[in-house]
């Protein structure tokens, strides 16, 4: 009796995780006003430009002035509040709250950098969206291969070697979209050779992956260095997508610039995006891709083929990488580098987790790494007080941030990773 008297009164001052989220929104309430609320000039204000940079056809708009200290303290009121009540009451719908909270913080620090200047907000949105593309590009091909339960570390290998591929294509038949052709080609190529190793020879999935990957940094690295950069307007000089504007829609103030103004490899990754989600969760073929994904052995009894479907998921996943991949060169800068995807494809999977291995939460993910990728550079801009180093680091330490399972604990399909014997 005395033991259980003991250990229901431990029980009773543990702090479950609506508490530790609490605690996080105070402190991160405390952390806004200590480096961003004191101190500042009284009558500063600042600047949100609601029009974009470039020549737009959206209908303009008054920017937003805001006064500096007044903001930032709302800001931090709108967090302590919501730290408090998370404490006391603890809510259901606590990762919404996370987002609010991770939102007013990146508002108060914005309004802070920005004080005394202007800050183009809507540009930097529009940023956010197009280098959040071949995060989510890669995060629906993440999607794909693991609903079906094969595990795909290869994407950043698969999205370099397509980018190579795509500018090489595109510049000797001067046709980007034959480039396009030839990276997803591509993509469908090396995704068929690690869903021939995971499925048919059962190899250890982590390792098949890492092959690719280590493989595509060499190869395309040799070929860059030994005949792209000797003969770059021969084999390395595509151009790029031009910008399509959307009739009426781009008109509309704020969202026009940002959804209805971009390339045309920026608009298939929306349209893919809402086309995976009704393919998993609303046809028969992704039903039985999340059957093969969660027990595989059960769908085998209902007459399921668990290797056709784990082959055509893995390589339709490796289609839409080699998108990804094409976006680097004929759909950014119309040349390849070495190296070029800089970590891309594992911050996709980055945010398959972060979105729970759905397509619409991975799309949202996505933005948040775009947009830690797209702020570094305009606070550069702004010269913000903070080292390059560390602006630099911002999308990475987001993944960090995201992989330590602050949003929560992610759950995978049951049989990802497991090969199937039948």
């Amino acid at each position: 009796m005395a033991t259980t008297a003991v250990r229901a009164q431990q029980k009773a001052f543990t702090l479950g995780r609506s508490q530790w989220l609490g605690i996080v929104f105070l402190i991160a309430g405390l952390l806004t006003f200590l480096f961003f609320g004191r101190g500042l000039e009284a009558g500063i204000k600042t600047k949100f430009g609601l029009n974009p940079g470039f020549a737009s056809q959206a209908i303009p708009i008054p920017d937003l002035v805001l006064p500096t200290q007044p903001t930032i303290y709302a800001m931090v009121l709108i967090m302590l509040l919501l730290g408090v009540l998370q404490l006391v009451r603890g809510f259901r719908f606590a990762d919404a709250l996370l987002g609010v909270v991770a939102l007013c913080f990146v508002f108060a620090f914005l309004t802070w950098a920005a004080r005394g200047k202007s800050f183009n907000l809507v540009g930097m949105l529009g940023s956010s969206l197009v280098r959040a593309t071949p995060i989510a590009l890669a995060a629906l091909c993440g999607i794909m291969c693991e609903r079906s339960g094969v595990v795909n570390i290869a994407i950043e290998g698969i999205m370099l070697i397509s980018a190579q591929v795509a500018v090489v294509v595109a510049t000797v038949t001067k046709n980007l979209y034959a480039g396009l052709v030839a990276a997803i080609l591509s993509g469908a190529i090396i995704s068929a050779f690690h869903a021939a190793m995971a499925v048919s020879f059962k190899v250890d999935q982590i390792v098949s992956a890492t092959a690719i990957n280590i493989f595509a940094t060499g190869a395309t690295s040799f070929i860059s260095a030994r005949f792209l950069e000797k003969n770059t307007n021969l084999l390395n000089n595509s151009g790029t997508f031009r910008i399509i504007s959307i009739p009426l829609l781009s008109k509309i103030p704020i969202l026009g610039p940002i959804f209805f103004e971009n390339g045309l490899i920026v608009y298939l990754m929306l349209i893919l995006t809402v086309l995976v989600h009704i393919l998993l969760f609303y046809t028969k073929w992704g039903l039985r891709v999340r059957a093969v994904g969660e027990h595989p052995r059960a769908a085998d009894t209902l007459g399921i083929n668990v290797y056709l479907v784990r082959y055509v998921s893995v390589i339709l996943g490796g289609m839409i990488a080699g998108i990804g991949g094409a976006y680097f060169t004929i759909g950014s800068v119309g040349r390849f580098d070495e190296i070029m995807t800089a970590g891309k494809g594992f911050i996709g999977l980055a945010a398959m987790i972060f979105g729970k291995w759905a397509p619409f939460g991975a799309f949202a993910s996505s933005i948040l790494f775009g947009f830690a990728d797209s702020l570094q550079i305009k606070l550069q801009i702004l010269r913000v007080p903070i080292p390059s180093e560390f602006l630099l680091m911002a999308p990475y330490i987001v993944t960090m941030i995201v992989l330590t399972g602050v949003v929560g604990r992610a759950e995978p399909p049951a049989a990802d990773g497991q090969p199937y014997e039948k």
